[in-house]
Order: C-alpha cells, then structure tokens, then sequence
C-alpha cells in the first residue's frame, strides 16, 4: 500500500497555531512581569527577612546628620506632641502638652526653653507656679537658659536628643514580622512589625535609603513620622537679648 502524505496546509495551520501561542504567553510575560513583582525598581530591602530590615533602617537612622519628627509620644500617660528638628549637635522645635506649647533650643550642651506666660504661671496642676504672674510676664516669650543641675533638664533635653531619641522610638517589641508593601507620603514602603502590630508597627522606606519614615508605637503609645533625613537646618544659640535667667527651679513640663 502506497503512503499518502499529510496535507501541508493542517501542518502549516498547526506551526502557526503554536507560534502564534508561543509569543502570546512571551508577550504576556514580559508585560506583566514587572508589574507582579512589588519590589520592582526599589531598593531591594523588601526582599530581605524582617531582621536584616530592622537593622538596615537602624543602620540608617543612626547614619543621617538630621531629622524632622513629627507626631505625638504616650510617656507616663502623658501625652507630648512634637516637632522637632534634629542633629547630632541638638536640635530645635516645640512640644505641646494639655498646659500648652513650649518651644527647645539645644545647642551641644546649652539647653533653652521658650514659652508663653501661661505656661510660667501654671503647673502641671494648673495651680500658680513660682514668681507669679509678675516673673512669668518676664519671661514670657524669651529663651531660659536650662541648667545642666535642674530636675528638667534630662527630661526636656531627650526631646532634642536625635541619639536617644531614636534609639527609644524606633525599638519594636516582640516577635518581627515583614508586612505588606504601602505609601508613606508618597514614597514605597514596607512595613515592620513586632508582635503583630502589638509591638508597634514601623513603615521603612522602599526608595533610596532605606530610612524609617512612620512609627506606630507599641500599645497605643504614639504615631511619629520622620521626614527630611540629612536634610540640613542652621542651628545657633539665641540672642542676649532674646535671652533671660529664671533664677530658680524651672517648674515640672
């Protein structure tokens, strides 16, 4: 029995068929991947495990000659809002409490506070603190200088201290988890987490370095944010003029 040969045209059809296939499945794959892959055009730290994050951004923060943070901390249950700007040599801002705002000024060493009168006369009990309304019209709006000896120096120093401030904001409680991918201001981030987001929550940049740049603190303690990292500001003690001596105990903030 003589062999027929297949139809060249089925053959034909098939071989069309299966490049057609072929270069749809390539066509797809190269379109589409990019978009697919969260870390795409990001600085990579969104790959890595929850514990080298951390350490990057530690390493980070602790890096920068500056910061802005912004927000408000929860310490012994009293409720601080800052905005603060920071650099290794001090820092300059205001703090505002339920007794009101209060404006810092660290240069290395030399600690300044500036408030308005009301602040001066009242307490934290809001009762008349020392001078009276006389002294705290004085006062009102100029620099006191803070002795390095004064009960409220370490405590209102740490507002201007990027170091220890950081070091105490920045630290998760708990087992570290890496989260989802999300926006801080318009930038790509990925989140850190201890314990589930009981431990705190930390949002680290996915764009350039990879800075911490929002903080949910542990147990309802406070929401920062950190912007302008390495962004410089001028930094000088204030004027003479500008300057004036409580001569006693500053009253508790």
């Amino acid at each position: 029995m003589t062999a027929h040969p297949l139809p060249r045209r089925p053959r034909r059809r098939l071989l069309l068929a299966g490049l057609l296939t072929a270069g749809l499945v390539a066509g797809l794959t190269a379109c589409g991947g990019d978009e697919q892959d969260p870390d795409a055009g990001t600085n990579g730290v969104g790959k890595l495990s929850a514990k080298k994050i951390q350490s990057r951004t530690l390493k980070a923060a602790q890096g920068a000659d500056t910061v802005h943070v912004s927000g408000s901390v929860v310490v012994g249950g009293r409720t601080y809002k800052l905005d603060m700007r920071l650099k290794d040599d001090g820092g300059t801002g205001s703090v505002t409490t339920k007794d009101g705002t209060f404006q810092l000024l660290r240069v290395d060493e030399h600690l300044f506070l500036k408030a308005s009168a009301a602040f001066w006369t009242h307490s934290d009990e809001g009762k008349t603190a020392h001078g009276g309304d006389t002294a705290a019209a004085k006062l009102d709006g100029k620099y006191v200088k803070v002795p390095s000896g004064d009960p409220a120096y370490k405590q209102l120093s740490t507002f201007t201290d990027k170091e220890v401030l950081l070091d105490g904001l920045l630290t998760l409680h708990g087992t570290l988890a890496k989260g989802d991918r999300g926006v801080a201001d318009g930038v790509r981030t990925v989140e850190l987490s201890g314990d589930k987001g009981a431990g705190g929550t930390l949002d680290v940049s996915l764009e350039g370095t990879a800075y911490p740049l929002r903080l949910e603190r542990a147990g309802g303690a406070g929401s920062l944010k950190l912007t302008e990292w390495g962004k410089g500001f001028e930094l000088s003690e204030p004027d003479d003029a500008d300057t004036v001596d409580y001569g006693q105990a500053l009253p508790s903030s």
